[in-house]
């Protein structure tokens, strides 16, 4: 793991796979499950004591991925999941009530993030269909989990990003921004709308996350540049208040506090977690 990144000796894993009891029997829908924040997100459900049902577009990925989480598939569902279709979505969500009888929380990971470029080169037919992903997916998804969600409240964590408020220097995401601060925005609405059954709508916004998808990026700009990979790291932790990019455990981690009982009165909030980069 190189510097400016934390990593977890073996003793320090195995406490952190104890159950700690966060979301211990509650029924989490994770939508996006893949590599990286998904299965993270998926992972740290099971391991607090809930039940994490997995959907995603890629069959045997979520397979594996499941595999991964629980092996003994005691606490895990998953089914191919695309969030563009409604029929889907409604299918994820009879799952997880058909395996455990309840959804008490809902969260969007899933999206479209590599379109890259700005406006004057924009393909708004591209822009169209990120939009139609990352905003009218998540709140399909939403629309979806309703129905079991007013039965008992519960909680929808979106997964936004910094970039939505602050746009890296790095690159030009400009459709992706644009549609996650979209997606803020209508957490607003939601939270007032859906209050009144005790569901809670809350945005988790990622900045720099160590994970699969930083990782590439490291790699490859160290390779381009041909300088190593500690330097390009080194060029993003020191915009940081803390001396390390936040991991993308630290996002599951605040993820499951929304999700749980813990953030109870918390609703209709956007949360930061970015090491201290950008301070709102």
């Amino acid at each position: 793991m190189p510097a400016g990144t934390s990593g977890r000796t073996a003793a320090e894993q195995q406490a952190a796979d104890a159950p700690w009891g966060l979301l211990r029997g509650r029924t989490v829908v994770v939508s996006g499950v893949g590599a990286g924040l998904g299965h993270r997100v998926a992972e740290t459900v099971v391991r607090d004591g809930g039940n994490a049902v997995l959907g995603a577009r890629t069959a045997d990925n979520l397979a594996a991925s499941a595999r991964a989480i629980d092996p003994a598939g005691t606490r895990t569902a998953h089914r191919p999941t695309d969030i563009t279709d409604e029929a889907q979505c409604e299918a994820l969500a009879a799952l997880a009530v058909e395996r455990f009888g309840r959804i008490d929380a809902v969260v969007h990971v899933a999206a479209w993030d590599s379109y890259f470029g700005g406006l004057a080169d924009a393909d708004f037919d591209t822009w169209k269909s990120v939009i139609d992903v990352n905003l009218l997916g998540t709140l399909r998804m939403t629309r979806a989990c309703l129905p079991a969600l007013r039965e008992r409240g519960g909680s929808v964590v979106i997964i936004g990003t910094q970039s939505s408020l602050a746009p890296p220097s790095q690159m030009q995401q400009t459709a992706y921004a644009a549609s996650k601060g979209a997606l803020t925005s209508a957490m607003y609405s939601l939270a007032r709308e859906l209050g009144p059954d005790r569901i809670r709508v809350n945005t988790v916004l990622p900045g720099w996350m160590w994970g699969p998808p930083v990782q590439a990026y490291v790699r490859f700009t160290a390779a381009s540049e041909s300088v190593p990979e500690e330097e390009v790291l080194g060029r993003l932790t020191e915009r940081m208040a803390l001396p390390e990019l936040a991991t993308d455990g630290d996002v599951a981690d605040a993820v499951a506090f929304l999700a749980s009982d813990r953030a109870r009165a918390i609703t209709g909030q956007s949360l930061l977690v970015n090491a201290g980069e950008l301070m709102r």
